[in-house]
């Protein structure tokens, strides 16, 4: 990768390297989660799999360098520079969140550089934060174009959002800029242990809890588009300081609250209290920001009111409002949540950041819980509706994910084809953000208690109360449902090992009764300890063994993998009488280019046989599923091939 042009100024930008001070962020990251689980850090874990090592290494190798040198073309670097007068000329680019783009990239290069050192990419790293510094105003405020100029915000936002600071927090997004600036350098601070991007992120956030609060002479307000919630909380993590956590708290507190601010009302979640919302509503990527926010909040204060809505939420996203593949934000207009049940195929938005933000909630929820019903939720919106929005290239993205393709509707932003990049480009910079951090995924402890979330071949070396072991997964999944997980603790000893039963081996589509398969699977999963088999109770979704381990003892799972039907509820009118096709953790679609006759004629049958081939030379290797009529292949992989029809839903005769 290229160390970064910066035209006429790289040599005094370049000579700022040294002022960046190094010291071990994993010692002193003080991590007050309130949660009682810990992800075990990608640092520690190697992922070797064939399944999502080629997608995680098409992201660092390919995506990170397409999309800087998109964000230079564009003029995002640029803004920066203006606005700290080392370039002249006025606010480049469409959107007043532009500087995101250059966060989420350092973010997702970060989680890279925890996985594996790279000199050349953490030199570029800096190059960009001492760019991002050049932007940032005396008194800590970043935000590029109000900076360059004010009354001359990005083109299409002119009349909202002209004026002074804050005086249109409900558009402007002079919060959700510092969140993922926040966000970004508390991750690039434990990957190189550096503070040049942390004392960035300290001075900015010093400066919105001076100026946000109750006080007469503080602003009253919350962000138009949440994330700095998250991001203060992540901040508070590592510095200890309390005000940035009473922050966080202070913006969902205030949310609803008439006496604060004018309301924005349900398309940005502020209608209501959080405490007293119960439906999830609105544009969906502000939306599960804020429940993240929100269960961060419930888990550090121990607050029932906070926990109390976050469950309700969710129940109602997923017992009404959630896609068969994980997506979530049904509709066109405001990118949001539709009514209960609404949930159309042709149409569907499914933005790409919903399904990132999704996940990092549910995440959150599994680390409070342990529930394996937030890991089932995750598992179905890796496989399917998160990585649908990146081409088998990098160099190619969805931003909404719809479940069927005429070849001709487009919604906001095209749903039939995949685009290079587009006016708002949040989503594929936040692929960028996200999938490098997959490995962080896998597993996840509880004192003496380790919890196998995911199944890919990786080795791992964890850190229990009392043990320290490695542990390696040698898997096909999610092509195959065998997994081989070797147990090698350092010295003897006792502890437990909880390893999840995925849901569609459970007969269990999603938690809830929107989705179920047409026909009940006898078949169960079979579990042996170095070839003995084990016989175990479904531990709420998990396979639990206590036990004195020995070096190299051998867990093999056997999930049962066939081909399901699924029918969905029919307060859903659209899938009436439509079946979706499943195989493990994927599903599956049909698409024109494999069925050109009569494409918009085929049916399932009852009396069906279903064929399942592994097919490595179509769409870098994939199972399909054929029976005399039709040929499936993985939603995630449509589009991947030109432009055509597309169905995930079909006529059942």
């Amino acid at each position: 990768m290229k160390i970064l042009n910066l035209k006429k100024h790289t040599l005094p930008i370049l000579a700022l390297f040294a002022l960046s001070c190094g010291i071990n962020a994993q010692k002193a990251a003080v991590k007050n989660t309130g949660y009682a689980i810990t992800p075990v850090n990608i640092q520690n874990v190697k992922i070797t799999d064939a399944f999502w090592l080629p997608i995680i290494k098409r992201v660092q190798e390919k995506t990170i360098e397409y999309a800087i040198h998109k964000c230079e073309e564009e003029g995002r670097l640029d803004n920066f520079l203006i606005a700290g007068g080392k370039m002249k000329g006025e606010a480049k680019g469409q959107m007043p969140f532009d500087d995101t783009d250059v966060y989420k990239i350092i973010e997702g290069a970060s989680n890279t550089l925890i996985s594996e050192p790279n000199p050349k990419l953490e030199k570029l790293l800096d190059s960009l934060i001492t760019i991002i510094k050049i932007g940032q105003e005396k008194d800590g405020y970043l935000t590029t174009w109000r900076t360059i100029n004010p009354a001359k915000p990005p083109a299409p936002w002119v009349p909202v959002i002209e004026g002074k600071r804050w005086e249109s927090l409900q558009i402007s997004h002079e919060l959700y800029n510092p969140g993922h600036m926040i966000e970004a350098a508390v991750v690039h601070y434990e990957a190189t242990g550096k503070r040049n991007f942390l004392d960035i992120a300290i001075k900015t956030a010093d400066m919105l809890v001076r100026t946000f609060g109750d006080n007469p002479d503080q602003v009253h307000g919350v962000p138009g588009h949440q994330i700095v919630e998250t991001g203060l909380v992540s901040l508070y993590r590592i510095t200890n300081n309390k005000s940035y956590l009473k922050l966080a708290k202070y913006f969902l507190d205030n949310r609803g609250n008439s006496k604060n601010h004018k309301l924005y009302g349900t398309y940005a979640q502020d209608d209501i209290p959080v405490i007293q919302q119960k439906e999830a509503v609105g544009h969906a990527v502000r939306a599960v920001y804020m429940y993240a926010g929100m269960t961060d909040i419930a888990a550090i204060y121990n607050d029932k009111d906070y926990l109390n809505a976050v469950n309700a939420l969710w129940s109602n996203m997923v017992n009404k409002k959630m896609y068969i593949t994980g997506g979530i934000g049904a509709i066109h207009d405001g990118e949001a949540f539709g009514a209960n049940y609404e949930l159309p195929n042709l149409t569907a938005y499914n933005e790409t950041c919903a399904a990132i933000g999704d996940v990092y909630w549910n995440h959150r929820l599994h680390s409070m819980t342990g529930s394996s019903d937030y890991y089932n939720i995750i598992e179905r919106s890796l496989y399917n509706g998160l990585i649908s929005g990146i081409s088998l290239d990098g160099k190619q993205f969805f931003y909404p994910n719809a479940l069927e393709s005429d070849g001709v509707h487009k919604n906001n932003r095209g749903s039939c084809t995949r685009q290079a990049w587009f006016d708002c480009s949040c989503c594929p910079t936040n692929l960028i953000r996200f999938i490098p951090s997959i490995p962080g995924l896998i597993y996840s402890t509880e004192k003496n208690v380790l919890y196998v979330n995911l199944y890919a071949s990786n080795t791992a070396k964890i850190t229990l109360d009392k043990s320290e072991l490695e542990i390696t997964q040698q898997t096909n999944y999610p092509w195959d449902g065998k997994v081989t997980v070797t147990v090698s603790p350092k010295k003897e000893s006792e502890f437990t090992i909880k390893l999840r039963i995925p849901g569609w081996a459970r007969n269990q589509v999603l938690p809830g009764d929107l989705y179920s398969y047409k026909t009940v699977s006898a078949a169960k999963t079979m579990v042996t300890i170095d070839g003995k088999p084990f016989e175990y109770k479904d531990d709420n979704g998990y396979v639990t063994i206590t036990k004195k381990w020995k070096k190299g003892e051998i867990i093999t799972l056997n999930f049962p993998m066939e081909v399901k039907e699924v029918v969905t509820s029919d307060k859903v009118e659209g899938n009436i009488g439509k079946v979706a096709l499943e195989y493990g953790p994927i599903v599956y679609a049909i698409e024109e280019m494999d069925n050109a006759a009569n494409f918009d004629k085929i049916t399932i049958n009852a009396n069906d046989t279903f064929k399942v081939t592994k097919e490595d030379n179509l769409l870098e290797g994939v199972n399909t599923i054929q029976t005399d009529k039709l040929k499936a292949i993985p939603y995630y992989s449509w589009s991947n091939r030109g432009v055509g029809k597309m169905k995930v839903w079909i006529d059942l005769k």
